[in-house]
């Protein structure tokens, strides 16, 4: 039998989140510590095999409602149902398909609802078994629209290109999402895609991630908002989003040229700009606070529950694992190979 097995991994948003999903620009960075996993294999029949992520069962009323609470109405089944749907859809008239059938199960270390990317990761990774076990093959630039598509058309999801993007490219990547170029992208091939830049990881000074699962929300509760109030004009929020994807631009060109030291006034101008707009949660805002104490940049990760940031020796790295452990929250350096 033939066993096929693909992982896609976390991401940060260093810089520029979360204008990519409003034309802006993004440089991501992957996470090798965090993962999902898809396993599928040959089956008589296409099977989707249920996970103790997707908790049907509880012990009371009050486990049910603390396990939405933390972690929405959402698991990963639905995630994968509706990519290979999606997929499907995309082959019709440009792959034939063969007959047989599989199962297919998945499994995520990545802290769910922290803003690393943890669902993008299971479509992804998703997206990859299938492409391997109907032997289809698909132009990289594509596939994060595709991925995307998953979300925003079948599972009805505010979000951007940046996830999938960084979670296919891997590495380090400058993202710019041009609405004219998206515009032509969608014209030519029916998706729109943005250009990307990978750039080598080396030019990053120290980098560090903090994450409590805890202070998180699922992603759909801050997007939402925040695409009603772009779409209505809001002259805050369209000024915030053309400011994100100049901080965005300003860290690419400083790690080309050389200048990593500059990543750390870009990084708080971007979470400063974001708090500027939006009502964040006392706690995700404590984790900037603490982390800015002990010397570093801080951000958010992604959508809140993880920060990321820069920090400098070894002295400045003890302060914030203290003032963040103290606050219930893990510290890692960020492997992206």
């Amino acid at each position: 039998m033939d066993i096929i097995k693909h992982r896609a991994y976390a991401r940060a948003g260093l810089v520029g989140n979360p204008s990519d999903g409003y034309h802006g620009k993004t440089l991501s960075l992957i996470v090798r510590d965090f993962y999902a996993e898809v396993v599928l294999y040959p089956w008589e029949e296409v099977e989707i095999v249920l996970t103790h992520f997707d908790e049907h069962r509880f012990a009371s009323v009050k486990d049910l409602a603390a396990d939405v609470r933390l972690h929405g109405y959402y698991g990963g089944l639905r995630l994968i149902k509706a990519t290979i749907k999606k997929f499907v859809e995309y082959c019709e008239g440009r792959h034939e398909l063969h007959e047989r059938n599989f199962s297919i199960r998945y499994e995520t270390n990545i802290p769910r609802q922290v803003g690393l990317a943890g669902s993008s990761a299971i479509i992804v990774a998703t997206l990859r078994a299938l492409m391997e076990f109907y032997r289809v093959e698909t132009p990289l630039p594509v596939l994060p629209s595709l991925a995307l598509s998953v979300e925003t058309e079948e599972l009805g999801i505010s979000a951007g290109l940046q996830d999938r993007a960084i979670q296919f490219y891997e590495g380090l990547l400058f993202m710019d999402f041009d609405a004219d170029y998206m515009k032509s992208t969608q014209e030519q091939i029916g998706l729109a895609c943005g250009r990307y830049e990978p750039l080598d990881a080396g030019l990053l000074p120290p980098v560090y991630i903090a994450y409590k699962a805890e202070a998180g929300e699922p992603t759909e509760i801050f997007h939402n908002n925040l695409k009603a109030r772009f779409n209505q004009g809001e002259p805050a929020v369209v000024e915030a989003m053309r400011h994100f994807a100049e901080l965005a631009q300003a860290a690419r060109d400083a790690l080309v040229a050389g200048r990593p030291e500059e990543l750390d006034s870009l990084i708080n101008e971007n979470f400063d700009t974001r708090r500027s707009i939006c009502r964040l949660p006392e706690e995700q805002i404590r984790m900037v606070e603490e982390a800015r104490a002990a010397g570093a940049s801080a951000k958010f990760a992604g959508s809140g529950g993880a920060v990321v940031g820069v920090y400098h020796g070894d002295a400045m790295l003890a302060r914030l694992r203290e003032r963040m452990e103290a606050m219930g929250c893990k510290v890692i350096l960020p492997r992206d190979r």
